[in-house]
């Protein structure tokens, strides 16, 4: 059957599903049911779904366990979610917790276009300097042309030069 048409609920499924597999051995209905916080019958309802969509192996009272395309799925699910995760924290200073929450959210919702957007961009803030009005403009020569070490390094320098003479304006100012 098609996977195409996934809903958010599922992809949490089969996200949960990957992240107990990293975890344990085994998967049960009621590792995914604790993990989740909800009821037997509900796991075992979705459960039921994805194998006939062949995301999952399970039979009743038996382990469960990620298809070929159930992990492939997840893998990328799982992706988006720590891509998002870590942005937030690591770049806007979210909690931990409100950021779990949110990327869980934003997980489902991004293009592949938008998420490969993203992750440039999370690398352009790592690898060249965070400073000038024309910052977000180097971003787009850094999506089409990748890092360029000497640029990198002459454009931290001139930020450099240029907040130096700012800092001992004000200093000045301030004496």
């Amino acid at each position: 059957m098609g996977t195409k048409t996934l809903s958010s609920t599922m992809e949490d499924y089969l996200e949960t599903i990957f992240n107990l597999e990293k975890n344990k051995k085994i998967v049960r209905v009621k590792d995914i049911a604790q993990k989740m916080d909800v009821k037997l019958p509900t796991v075992t309802s979705m459960l039921n779904n994805l194998v006939e969509r062949g995301l999952i192996n399970h039979e009743k009272y038996e382990y469960v366990e990620l298809t070929r395309e159930g992990k492939r799925i997840a893998k990328d699910v799982y992706r988006r979610h720590v891509i998002f995760r870590d942005f937030l924290t690591g770049i806007l200073n979210v909690d931990a917790t409100t950021a779990e929450e949110d990327a869980c959210k934003m997980e489902h919702a991004v293009s592949p276009v938008t998420l490969e957007r993203f992750v440039m961009f999370m690398e352009f803030i790592e690898s060249c300097p965070r400073g000038g009005s024309d910052w977000l403009q180097n971003f787009d020569e850094y999506i089409k042309h990748g890092r360029n070490e000497n640029k990198c390094l002459k454009r931290m320098k001139d930020f450099e030069r240029q907040y130096s003479t700012k800092i001992r304006k004000l200093e000045n100012k301030i004496k």
